[in-house]
């Protein structure tokens, strides 16, 4: 198995992995208004996440940002319940461009934070390689498809609530986003960084 490949694993299995649901939690949020049928905005908004993730988990494994791991720990649920807040409050069936402009900038930004939450673990991978531009990107781009597999299960899940089991969209939203609120306060105030 080639060093890419490896890293690659890693970075899908690290998503996958329900050890560390929070990231799944997130996605789950990030999603809970979207339908299948807007598969591009999603896929865009996911990217627009792995970009701020990539981007922050490259500089803290290169140690060029240094932030507090509780801290960091503390504000993963935090972009969890603000996301799931926005969606519970959101009352239109469509999403405008103008928000998914807003989204869009939101998932970045929250990528950011998530991104610094991996370092320290890919910094103790990357230990023993000579040289870690490759493990990093194939990494980054496993993180990416890991992704795109959480999110086509979100997705088909909602389709089968929403299409064959007849709920409504906006029930299934609050249920989703009512559940994420809930879990990321319960993380919050376990990891309160006093």
């Amino acid at each position: 198995m080639s060093v890419f490949q490896l890293y690659l694993e890693l970075g899908i299995d690290h998503i996958m992995d329900f050890r560390g649901y929070d990231h799944i939690l997130f996605i789950l949020t990030l999603c809970a208004i979207y339908f299948f049928r807007e598969w591009k905005r999603v896929l865009i908004l996911i990217t627009a996440f792995t970009i701020g993730h990539s981007t922050t988990l490259v500089l803290a494994t290169l140690n060029i940002v240094k932030i507090s791991s509780g801290l960091i720990e503390f504000l993963i649920p935090l972009t969890i319940f603000l996301t799931a807040l926005f969606n519970a409050t959101y009352k239109s069936e469509k999403v405008n461009r103008q928000l998914h402009r807003l989204k869009y900038a939101a998932a970045l930004f929250f990528g950011l934070i998530h991104g610094l939450g991996f370092s320290s673990y890919l910094r103790n991978l990357l230990g023993s390689e000579s040289s870690i531009l490759k493990p990093l990107l194939a990494f980054n781009i496993g993180i990416e498809l890991g992704q795109i597999i959480v999110v086509l299960v979100i997705m088909s899940l909602t389709w089968l609530v929403v299409n064959v089991l007849q709920a409504r969209r906006r029930e299934w939203n609050l249920l989703i986003s009512g559940a994420g609120m809930g879990i990321a306060l319960v993380l919050m105030l376990e990891r309160f960084p006093w």
